[in-house]
């Protein structure tokens, strides 16, 4: 369309347009991947990586057996609205698939074994207003007919017309939830203006009843909360599962030079997490993970499809699952699937199953 016309379109339009221009770029960058193609912004999924310059490394790799992908964290965002400051999934780029990509890799993954999905982020909300996860969310139920479909969320953009349009095909959304006092969350970086996160919460719990979605709760233990007790509000609202993990520090995320977060100040020993274990024990729906069982028991997917790898530390990735296959990318995964057992990774998951009263 010549410039000339497109700026005497009104603004709506004119919008509407260059959004249609970007999208059909983006589409023919994909298209042209395996042929190198360099645009500003723009970088090919399987970029040369850390993981893939180490030889004595990549061969040990390539030799042992490949795990299964049962249950998949995808993190296909790393942007977000809030600002904790422990987080480990930073946003170091604000690179986001094509919704068709991004369908494309999640068949190879069913392909390849796996039953459970979960979106995660950055925050999986911010793009293009939920619809965006939505639409994986339903073509993973629909098309795929996943067991189990689950996001975790900040639960500050979620709203509920979109309950009623993609509420159906979601099985369980866990909203992070790190304190009951909202000056502690506002320390911690997990607020917005003068929303409060914590009313917030009671409504997606309200929400989550009316339209048949499991809730769940994640809450990071730190130096902020380590002495809060949460057993009457956690009972109160009454979660499938409240998963309650460890302050983990990862390089180049929350730690360390090139870090986007200094997460050091809200690290906490593994004694502490225990004694706060232990004031929750009679909470039914505890599930404890400790930086151990964190490190090395989950498969997590970037924005590029790469499988990331922190048994050193570090989040190494592999090369995308869209050039190489799942099978080739998951042998750098890191992941141990026997720890994935372990420490219950694998539970009723599909809310069919649950026989839960909404």
């Amino acid at each position: 369309m010549p410039l000339a016309v497109l700026l005497r379109l009104p603004v709506a339009v004119a919008r509407a347009v260059l959004a249609a221009l970007r999208g059909r770029l983006s589409a023919l960058c994909w298209s042209l991947a395996p042929f190198s193609l360099s645009l500003p912004g723009w970088r090919r999924v399987s970029a040369p990586t850390p993981a893939e310059s180490a030889e004595p490394r990549r061969e040990q790799e390539w030799d042992a057996a490949s795990p299964t992908p049962t249950s998949v964290n995808y993190h296909f965002t790393r942007q977000c609205n809030y600002k904790c400051g422990f987080c480990f999934h930073t946003a170091k780029t604000s690179f986001v698939l094509p919704l068709e990509e991004a369908k494309r890799g999640l068949a190879m993954l069913k392909e390849a074994g796996m039953e459970k999905i979960n979106f995660s982020g950055g925050e999986p909300f911010l793009q293009d207003r939920g619809e965006f996860v939505g639409k994986l969310v339903q073509f993973c139920k629909q098309e795929l007919k996943l067991p189990s479909v689950s996001i975790v969320s900040n639960g500050s953009l979620i709203r509920e017309r979109w309950f009623q349009k993609y509420g159906e095909y979601l099985d369980i959304l866990a909203v992070s939830c790190d304190s009951f006092n909202e000056d502690v969350n506002v320390l911690i970086g997990r607020g917005q203006g003068k929303k409060n996160h914590v009313e917030n919460l009671h409504k997606l719990r309200q929400w989550c009843r009316e339209y048949a979605v499991a809730f769940k709760i994640n809450s990071v233990i730190n130096r902020f909360n380590v002495e809060e007790d949460m057993n009457e509000q956690i009972n109160a609202l009454n979660p499938v599962r409240w998963k309650v993990f460890q302050c983990l520090l990862i390089e180049g995320e929350n730690c360390g030079e090139d870090a986007l977060r200094e997460a050091e100040k809200f690290v906490i020993s593994d004694e502490e997490f225990e004694q706060f274990l232990d004031r929750h024990k009679d909470v039914s729906c505890l599930v404890p993970e400790s930086n151990q069982k964190m490190r090395d028991s989950y498969l997590i997917l970037d924005e590029y499809m790469r499988f990331l790898n922190c048994r050193n530390g570090r989040k190494e990735p592999s090369k995308s699952i869209l050039d190489v296959g799942v099978e080739a990318a998951i042998k750098f995964s890191g992941f141990d699937e026997k720890m994935f057992l372990k420490r219950g990774g694998k539970y009723v998951w599909s809310k069919a199953d649950m026989k839960l009263d909404w």
